[in-house]
């Protein structure tokens, strides 16, 4: 049994309601520190709304949610949550580096001017995921794409500790797709945790080392390869669900690195 110290995300009996409809109910489940963690799912599954729950922007009907063993307004500073692209007012005015620097504030006090080495965190983030050449550019002129390529240096820019993507991969090109997968990786091997919804189930299986199955109440969560099984993805998506046996093929196929094959 793992330590509330090597947890990272713990929830017990998650219930959140719009206008008395039950969307989730009764989820439980904690995750280890420094996993890759896709929350799967079909449309209407509560997949946002268990991130938007998590971080306290959605009132909670029943249960808790601790985050580093801790209530989410305590590590606000060590969590970061991207939205939805389609969430956010793209023509606020502000540039490529302003939008970027949003990510530092919550390291900043009150009135603070950022200092020389958060002008180089946030130069370097925008480095990361290839946007030098537009640093200056103002985020309406942008492409979905590099939207959301600006959306991952703000996050990275935050130096947080876990991280919570809401579709990151959504409507992006191929290169920025290869783009958002390099920062993901990079960041678990940082050590960080990062937990992504993600609607796509065939490239889950290549993405990500965790998976939680959600459908309004929590089917299971674990390592992929446990957790992508004909059983587990039948209760998650219904008949629906017609690429089931290549996906289970995929995945069992898969060289996993946390998988040992002797």
């Amino acid at each position: 049994m793992s330590s509330n110290k090597d947890i990272a995300l713990e929830i017990h009996d998650l219930t959140v309601a719009y206008d008395k409809k039950p969307i989730l109910w009764g989820v439980d489940l904690s995750l280890p520190k420094g996993v890759l963690c896709g929350v799967i799912g079909p449309n209407g599954a509560g997949k946002s709304t268990l991130l938007k729950s998590i971080m306290g922007l959605l009132k909670q009907q029943g249960g808790y949610v601790k985050i580093l063993d801790q209530e989410i307004d305590k590590v606000r500073k060590l969590v970061s949550y991207v939205p939805q692209r389609e969430s956010v007012d793209w023509n606020f005015p502000a540039s490529v580096y302003d939008v970027v620097m949003m990510g530092r504030y919550g390291q900043l006090r009150l009135l603070q001017r950022p200092k020389k080495s958060d002008k180089e965190i946030v130069l370097q983030a925008i480095e990361d995921v290839g946007m030098s050449p537009f640093i200056n550019r103002q985020i309406s002129e942008l492409s979905g794409g590099q939207q959301q390529r600006v959306f991952m240096a703000r996050a990275l820019a935050q130096q947080a500790q876990i991280y919570f993507m809401d579709e990151p991969f959504a409507g992006v090109d191929a290169a920025t797709e290869q783009m958002i997968m390099k920062v993901l990786q990079s960041l678990r091997s940082q050590g960080k945790t990062v937990i992504v919804v993600h609607h796509d189930l065939q490239s889950a299986s290549h993405f990500f080392d965790w998976a939680i199955l959600l459908n309004q109440r929590l089917i299971t969560y674990g390592p992929i390869h446990d957790v992508f099984t004909t059983e587990h993805l039948q209760a998650t998506y219904g008949g629906r669900l017609t690429l089931l046996s290549d996906i289970i093929n995929t995945v069992k196929n898969q060289d996993f690195p946390i998988r040992s094959d002797h």
